[in-house]
């Protein structure tokens, strides 16, 4: 059928007219309807995306906005919809793809410089992230977003004075700003100002456009403000009010598989491991002069230490760390996904083997690590569970086991803030923290006998005690000579890509304060006493 070209002009014209006046609801009618006839433009499929957005359909309105640019990539309007949307779903990954395909378009864009700064924000990616917003306001020098995103990388590196300084800027262009107004309440708890930080984050509160997720944050920091009040009753309630809001806001999470329930069936695996299966291979072999001279997992349970021990050990001049990437994630495929083929992974042939070990090395080179002849360094706490696999690829690597009071590990991991996935929303309440730490800790302790891996405790508490002495008893576990530098690790925090809860804290020295610090929180802490005792008693720590 032969379209009425002027008919059409006029419907875009109104839509575009509708949207421009923000009658949305107009808008998308008018698109809805034109789509309905057969009219396929990308103005029309952004805009009745835009109405599926509004009611909370992002999915519905992906699929139109793939739709957009798929009949027109050069739209730059389209492009950039489907971006947000996808960072709204949480798949910053594929918002880059879509951001950089704009800038090749036109790099002058500084929204699309700071929305490109947010995506990689939300991949842990600070160090490109900042590069994104400060080259944003080249750009546009009064880019309030761009402003509040750089003092919110600041604020996770520990500069707060920077960080307060990018706050104020901001908030005096747009008050009350959420993300600024928290980097200036936390900035003044770490001058040691809580009832100024605690004034803050209640005076955010009272805004009635707050997220839940800016309410979530609000409730954080006037928790630590009462924390560092001593006012720990206080302090305990509204930790669970924060993370009541992030279960609400995350709670998709909760579908499906829970890790808890995948990490119990990865012991129950183990309870029924073939030890024959799991010998270690005896003979060694020379590493090649484009391969690491040792191969090392920084392990453990998150808030027990090991971004303090990575800081530490990539001081030492042979010595390049990786922190929490998912470089197993091919072998996790192959094996761990539903349901465990736990049995395939012990019967698994050196064919089957070598392309993922060549895949896990590959992931290593895609983030540029130059790891030639140095001792390579993969830290992520929760590849705990991945021990398994790990044994299995690399029989010959070496484990840094980082512990800590059981107590304070899990009261931390309730009290942080960490990037959501299914593994951190169980650390949103107490007994699904203390669970998920006791069944990490288990499958720990069954593959150390099993696995026949080379094995070093790290004990945060001696870290804290005698951080020379401890790092020395590392170098010699990995045939280092120990260097002075590395206790001098303040700076180092502050310069890294990536960033976790420990970070900031790191950029100030060590803090002894942190130790024993769940017996502020005894009572609150009752209801998983019996979980944590084994590991309290097993650690070597009194009750």
């Amino acid at each position: 059928m032969t379209r009425n070209t002027d008919a059409d002009t006029a419907t875009l014209r109104a839509v575009l007219e509708a949207a421009q006046a923000r009658d949305f609801t107009r808008a998308g009618m008018l698109a809805n309807q034109a789509l309905a006839t057969g009219l396929e433009h990308p103005l029309l499929l952004n805009v009745a995306a835009t109405v599926l957005e509004h009611a909370g359909k992002f999915n519905d309105a992906i699929v139109l906005l793939e739709r957009a640019v798929a009949i027109a990539p050069a739209d730059i309007g389209a492009r950039n919809a489907l971006a947000l949307v996808l960072q709204r779903v949480d798949r910053p990954a594929d918002a880059l793809i879509h951001l950089d395909e704009i800038l090749k378009l036109d790099p002058n864009l500084s929204f699309v410089h700071v929305s490109k700064g947010n995506a990689l924000m939300s991949l842990g990616s600070l160090g490109r992230a900042k590069l994104c917003h400060m080259h944003a306001l080249t750009l546009e020098p009064e880019n309030v977003i761009a402003q509040a995103a750089l003092a919110s990388i600041a604020s996770h590196f520990g500069l707060h004075e920077e960080a307060a300084d990018w706050a104020h800027r901001a908030l005096a262009k747009v008050p009350n700003l959420p993300d600024a107004t928290i980097v200036l309440a936390t900035a003044e708890l770490a001058a040691g100002r809580a009832t100024n930080a605690e004034k803050l984050a209640r005076r955010l509160q009272l805004d009635p456009r707050l997220s839940t997720a800016d309410q979530a944050r609000a409730f954080g920091i006037i928790a630590d403000a009462c924390d560092a009040s001593g006012r720990y009753t206080d302090a305990f309630n509204a930790y669970t009010l924060c993370n009541a809001a992030l279960q609400a806001v995350h709670r998709t999470l909760a579908s499906g598989t829970s890790v808890l329930d995948y990490a119990r069936g990865i012991n129950v695996a183990l309870r029924h491991a073939n030890p024959r299966c799991w010998q270690p291979q005896s003979q060694h072999v020379s590493p090649s002069a484009d391969e690491p001279t040792d191969h090392v997992f920084l392990l453990g349970f998150p808030r027990s230490g090991t971004t303090l021990l990575e800081v530490v050990l990539d001081g030492h001049q042979d010595v390049v760390s990786l922190e929490e990437h998912e470089l197993l994630i091919d072998s996790v495929v192959h094996f761990f996904n539903e349901p465990l083929r736990f049995q395939d992974l012990e019967q698994a042939d050196e064919a089957t083997l070598a392309p993922l070990r060549t895949a896990y090395w590959d992931h290593v080179k895609a983030a540029d690590v130059r790891f030639a002849g140095k001792v390579f360094i993969d830290k992520h706490p929760l590849n705990t569970l991945k021990l398994p696999l790990i044994a299995r690829l690399f029989p010959r690597a070496k484990i840094l086991f980082a512990y800590r009071d059981p107590r304070d590990v899990v009261l931390s991991c309730y009290r942080r803030r960490f990037k959501m996935n299914k593994a951190m929303y169980e650390l949103l309440t107490l007994p699904g923290a203390a669970a998920l730490y006791d069944t990490v800790m288990e499958c720990a302790e069954r593959m150390r006998p099993l696995g026949g891996l080379a094995w070093h405790d790290v004990r945060y508490e001696d870290l804290l005690l005698d951080l020379p002495g401890a790092t020395q008893a590392i170098c010699g576990f990995l045939n280092l000579q120990w260097q002075p530098q590395m206790v001098d690790f303040g700076l180092r925090a502050t310069a890294r890509e990536h960033a976790t809860p420990s970070t900031a804290q790191l950029s100030g020295g060590l803090k002894h304060s942190s130790q024993g610090h769940w017996r502020h929180y005894a009572s609150a802490l009752q209801p998983i006493e019996r979980t944590l005792a084994h590991w309290v008693q097993r650690l070597g720590y009194p009750p």
